[in-house]
């Protein structure tokens, strides 16, 4: 499956539903207990690209946006409004918003991540899919500037620094970021009265491993 990096039309995808997914194995025990497992390190996102059309305009651009990455085929880039920062939505990005790695005075490359924390417990989200122009980068708390001490691949969410950030200091950034999805249909229903009547098409989107 190839990727094409462009972005599902932000305007589209407002106002969809969708979220996070996660796979847990149980298996009750004779005493009633439970035994909890999973098999993912990571949780898959689903979204309903249907909702978010508004006119037949809206359904245009999506049947061309559907047809040009042919189906299932095709993997695109899709904006979570739900969850599209590396801070809180209503703040400013900052790029000390996330810790990304320590230095090592070695490792020149790092992959961006968002971390998630409740209760102690904290998650940590590959970022692959960060936006172009949004991405900040510090070491030890100081901005580096990008293309003068730093680049980002966009296509993978690795920064790499020219120059190896010394031994104990601390690596962190700042992005907006994309989900790397996919259609999960090679069909598209769409009743052109039904839709004027508020019967809006089904249209599946699932995240994909990158």
């Amino acid at each position: 499956m190839a990727f094409h990096e462009i972005r599902f039309p932000a305007n589209l995808s407002f106002g969809s539903v969708g979220g996070p997914e996660r796979r847990t194995e149980i298996v009750t025990l004779a005493n009633g207990f439970e035994e909890r497992n999973t098999p993912w390190a990571h949780s898959r996102r689903h979204y309903d690209a249907g909702v978010g059309l508004r006119s037949l305009d809206d359904v245009e651009r999506l049947l061309a946006f559907f047809e040009a990455r042919q189906g299932q085929l095709h993997g695109f880039r899709w904006k979570d409004w739900a969850d599209y920062k590396s801070c809180p939505a209503s703040k400013e990005i900052h790029y000390e918003d996330q810790i990304i790695g320590t230095g090592d005075g070695e490792t020149r490359s790092f992959q961006l991540s968002k971390s998630y924390v409740s209760g102690g417990v904290s998650y940590t989200r590959p970022i692959t899919k960060p936006v172009l122009g949004t991405v900040k980068v510090g070491v030890q708390g100081d901005h580096q500037a990008e293309a003068v001490h730093w680049d980002v691949d966009l296509g993978s969410g690795i920064v790499t620094f020219y120059d190896a950030p010394a031994e104990g200091t601390r690596i962190s950034a700042g992005f907006e970021f994309d989900v790397p999805v996919r259609f999960d249909t090679d069909r598209i229903q769409v009743s052109v009265a039904s839709f004027q009547a508020g019967d809006l098409p089904q249209v599946p989107v699932v995240e994909v491993r990158i």
